[in-house]
């Protein structure tokens, strides 16, 4: 089905609020009533300059560099029964406070001459749980940029969360709870340590 995908799809994207970005060793807050709150490590790519209508070709011109990012997701609030037409929800599963934490820091697009030969490693409280190549992805970063400047235009600054390898909590039917600590690396980006609490009144 994923090479299908590869071969014949194009890439799906979303947007997150800013107010959801947060530092790589702060909190992680968990919504009052959020049931499933998942990890999903991913590699995150920053913008260097504007870029609208991008080749594929050329895409990969336009990155000022790479930082780890974690694109947290409530998943008991992805699906609206009330609204099936429209289907997901991602203001309410995506977007709390706290549900993308970046960095520790942004690597120049120089320093990493491949972002298709890079290890993305999630350890939830030391215990691995995702661990893959981003050479696995079924849209590289150069597609990505392409399809997103096709529909949009990209300024500096914006990140790209580019998908996260299989691992998640969804997988593992084991989902974030306070006192949970989730360490995520990419090979030569660094390492976010991040502690769950609970959202307080």
């Amino acid at each position: 089905m994923m090479d299908e995908r590869a071969r014949t799809g194009t890439p799906y994207a979303f947007v997150k609020l800013p107010s959801a970005v947060t530092g790589p060793y702060d909190r992680i807050i968990l919504p009052r009533g959020a049931a499933e709150p998942d990890w999903e490590l991913e590699l995150g790519v920053v913008i260097g300059r504007p870029a609208r209508n991008v080749s594929r070709t050329d895409a990969l011109s336009v990155v000022a560099g790479y930082l780890v990012t974690n694109d947290i997701t409530v998943r008991d609030r992805v699906y609206r029964p009330d609204l099936k037409a429209i289907g997901t929800d991602w203001l309410s599963s995506k977007c709390a406070e706290t549900f993308l934490p970046t960095g520790p820091w942004i690597v120049p697009a120089r320093f990493v001459p491949d972002p298709q030969d890079l290890r993305i490693t999630l350890a939830l409280n030391g215990r691995v749980m995702q661990d893959d190549s981003t050479a696995d992805m079924i849209f590289d970063v150069a597609q990505q940029i392409e399809y997103v400047s096709s529909r949009v235009r990209l300024l500096p600054g914006d990140i790209l969360c580019t998908g996260s390898p299989a691992g998640n909590g969804t997988h593992h039917q084991r989902f974030l709870r306070p006192g949970d600590v989730v360490e995520g690396t990419i090979t030569g980006l660094g390492t976010q340590t991040l502690t769950c609490v609970a959202e307080s009144d």
